[in-house]
């Protein structure tokens, strides 16, 4: 093969392997569930 050809070759095989490295790390968001009803407060007097 010619230079040329080998030298693309090369430089196509490197950007491959730059693209592939790079992989995006996933990031995720935990979020606690709100509760289903709130507990009654003390008010002082019986209802």
């Amino acid at each position: 093969m010619s230079k040329c050809i080998k030298s693309v070759l090369a430089l196509g095989l490197v950007a491959f392997v730059a693209a592939c490295a790079n992989e995006p790390v996933e990031e995720f968001v935990v979020v606690d569930p709100e509760p289903i009803s709130t507990e009654p407060t003390y008010t002082g007097k019986y209802k």
